[in-house]
């Protein structure tokens, strides 16, 4: 069994109920981070799991609202565990660039705690590896398999495809519909799919508002995509724009039009367990 919990199904609108994207995948007590938004710690924390006890880290791509607080994860594992455990982030190209200017970033905090702590006597140790398309090349506990996703023009972008004792999760990122996705998603168990409502983005009518509908799949796309790949559950997240806590029938109502199967979707910290069919 595999299972999904939203840690944050947000967007880059700041939201009191919502934290910024992010996707904890598990199985038992192996823990696959997908995307660090904003309150990610937070959000792990309710979810009882701690920095430290992160496998990896997988980035679907550079937007500022999918690696916030990547820092803070880098941060809390360095100075909350008492062995050398280096931290593997896993993302597409450039995601090497982004850390490295991230850790000179935090540069004063890391001289700051190596001199404070006699027994913190190495700087965080992190671990980078860019993919593109095929398996990740890294022992993660489980099975890893990347491909490209369309969010142009944010490129390149990927989506992650995580297995394990015969059951498959697909995370998507934010994308349209694309060869990629599909390749990922074929029989996969779940897929994590991020969403907006098209028909709402459209009626509000701000320009940089319909702007995000020519990167982002909407609903029905991304139901289109799990019915047509032959996915088992649809779980949606990072709503675009949010519906109340609690709410979110309406969503679920239209992404039955389009997929036969379950649609999930909720709050922060909705959990679903994804078995084999």
């Amino acid at each position: 069994m595999l299972t999904i919990t939203l840690l944050g199904t947000g967007s880059p609108l700041p939201d009191p109920n919502r934290a910024g994207p992010a996707t904890l995948v598990s199985a038992g007590d192996v823990h696959v981070l997908v995307d660090a938004g904003r309150g990610v710690l937070m959000r792990l924390a309710a979810a009882g799991v701690g920095a430290g006890q992160l496998h990896a880290v997988l980035l679907t791509h550079l937007h500022s609202d999918h690696i916030t607080d990547l820092g803070d994860v880098i941060t809390t594992r360095w100075i909350t565990t008492f062995t050398r455990t280096p931290l593997t982030i896993v993302g597409p190209v450039g995601t090497q660039e982004v850390v490295h200017r991230l850790l000179a970033s935090l540069e004063p905090d890391i001289t700051y705690r190596l001199a404070h702590h006699e027994d913190l006597d190495h700087t965080p140790p992190v671990e980078v590896i860019e993919v593109a398309d095929g398996p990740v090349p890294a022992d993660l506990a489980l099975a890893v398999s990347s491909a490209p996703t369309d969010h142009r023009p944010v490129d390149p972008t990927v989506g992650f495809r995580i297995e394990h004792e015969g059951v498959s999760v697909v995370v998507a990122g934010d994308t349209v519909p694309c060869a990629g996705l599909d390749r990922l998603c074929t029989d996969a168990d779940a897929l994590v799919h991020t969403a907006i409502r098209a028909d709402i983005v459209k009626a509000i009518g701000l320009p940089r508002m319909l702007d995000i509908l020519d990167y982002h799949s909407s609903v029905e796309q991304a139901a289109a995509t799990a019915q047509r790949n032959g996915v088992g559950t649809l779980v949606l997240t990072h709503y675009v724009p949010a519906f109340p806590p609690g709410g979110g029938d309406d969503w679920r109502q239209l992404a039955s039009q389009h997929f036969g199967g379950p649609v999930e979707l909720g709050d922060d910290l909705h959990r679903v367990d994804v078995v084999a069919r």
